[in-house]
C-alpha cells in the first residue's frame, strides 16, 4: 500500500472514529486549533527537562495526537492535506533558497 492509500485509510478511520462518537459537534475549527496547541504543548512536555533523555513512546503518542487533530481540521475544512503541505513547501523553498540559508537558521526576512 502506498503512502496516498495509507493516508486515505487513516482519514477514513478518523472520520469513522469521530462519527461513531458523535463528536463532530465539538470539532469546529477553533476547537481543533485549540486542541492542536494543547497536544503540541504535551509533546513539548516530553522534552521539558532534557534534550536527549525522553520517552519515545510518550513522544509518539503526543505526536500522533497532534497529527490526528491536524488531519481532523483538514477534514472539517475540506482541505487536501497533501495539497496544502506541497503548497507550503513550495512557498518555503522560495523564502529559504538553498544558496542563502544552507546550514543556518536565520529567519527568511533576515537572509542576506
Amino acid at each position: 500500500m502506498n503512502i496516498m492509500e495509507r493516508l486515505e485509510e487513516v482519514l477514513e478511520e478518523i472520520k469513522k472514529f469521530v462519527k461513531d462518537r458523535n463528536w463532530d459537534q465539538f470539532h469546529e475549527p477553533v476547537n481543533l486549533a485549540k486542541s492542536i496547541v494543547i497536544e503540541s504543548a504535551e509533546l513539548l512536555e516530553c522534552f521539558q527537562w532534557s534534550n536527549d533523555k525522553y520517552d519515545i513512546k510518550a513522544v509518539k503518542e503526543e505526536l500522533a495526537d497532534v497529527i490526528i487533530y491536524c488531519l481532523q481540521m483538514t477534514i472539517g475544512l475540506k482541505l487536501d492535506p497533501i495539497e496544502i503541505i506541497k503548497a507550503k513547501m513550495e512557498k518555503n523553498a522560495k523564502k529559504y533558497p538553498v544558496e542563502k540559508c544552507k546550514g543556518i537558521s536565520t529567519k527568511y526576512d533576515k537572509l542576506q
